[in-house]
């Protein structure tokens, strides 16, 4: 397992009340049986996995290590409101055949740096995979001070980090700040799909993509652009997925992502309530951008 290059995080088909649909969800892993692919993140934020008790969790696993069939290295996040229970999905995953571990600080009570430290560190410890940090304030609101990222990479078996776009200055300096205070060999990587072909040209060694978990193709092209550094085509594709980012960005990642799905014939699968469709409005919208990127 290399934390480098694309990572591709599908979707999770479920019905409402939260079971995995098993067949659609083959339909979208067998689109990612990509050796150009650096990995596929399953159950991530774009796989639902808060909205998943621990038995669909594992069936979904169960369903990417055989339609994936070791084609791919498969990461599998195992976030979790307690230690043991966030522990017992990490062997649960490791069991199943996993490469990797994706790691969110879940919680309801605010965690302190401390707690977020013995957290990862116990889970780390729960398995021999290789762990990532995933770093999502927007959803956790857990902010990883770089003290913390700094004691987490000392840890045996963590290895990476997944780290949001930064809310203020550009991802060039966020990611020469990281570069310059973790050890070296520690792989940093982002998500926001809207700012990661600026992170792949900066140099950032991980691109970790909601729309390469559907549209691996293009994601493709635009992740192997920015890292041989061809920034004009780089750019030019970048701009043809900007009305894909523009309803990323205005609706949720997660919810665009859903309808595409749909419209691609590849899920009937419905979001977990209390989250809601959007309307036919929107789903016009993301249906034109779409076709747009096969013009």
């Amino acid at each position: 397992m290399t934390f480098a290059g694309l990572s591709a995080f599908p979707i999770t088909p479920m019905t409402a009340d939260g079971c995995v649909q098993a067949d659609a969800l083959g339909r979208v892993l067998e689109r990612l049986r990509r050796p150009e692919l650096t990995s596929v993140g399953l159950l991530g934020s774009t796989g639902t996995f808060a909205y998943l008790s621990r038995a669909e969790r594992r069936r979904a696993v169960a369903v990417a290590v055989e339609v994936l069939g070791g084609s791919v290295p498969l990461m599998v996040g195992v976030g979790a409101l307690r230690t043991d229970e966030a522990s017992a999905l990490a062997r649960d995953a490791a069991e199943a055949g996993a490469d990797a571990l994706l790691l969110p600080a879940v919680s309801y009570t605010p965690l302190t740096q401390e707690e977020a430290y013995e957290h990862y560190r116990a889970v780390a410890a729960a398995t021999d995979l290789p762990l990532c940090i995933y770093n999502n304030p927007g959803t956790t609101h857990f902010t990883f001070q770089i003290g913390l990222l700094q004691r987490l990479a000392e840890l045996p078996r963590i290895a990476a980090v997944k780290m949001p776009l930064p809310a203020t200055g550009t991802v060039a300096v966020d990611l020469a700040t990281l570069r310059g205070t973790l050890p070296a060999g520690f792989a940093i990587g982002y998500s926001g799909d809207w700012g990661c072909a600026d992170a792949l040209l900066a140099g950032a060694d991980t691109w970790y993509s909601v729309i390469g978990g559907l549209l691996p193709d293009i994601a493709l092209r635009l992740a192997a652009a920015a890292t041989v550094g061809d920034r004009a085509e780089t750019q030019r594709l970048d701009a043809s997925l900007a009305p894909l980012w523009a309803l990323f960005r205005a609706h949720g990642s997660l919810r665009v992502i859903h309808v595409m799905a749909q419209q691609m014939g590849l899920s009937d699968g419905l979001l977990p309530l209390p989250l809601r469709p959007l309307g036919a409005t929107i789903r016009d919208q993301i249906a034109a951008a779409t076709e747009a990127l096969a013009e």
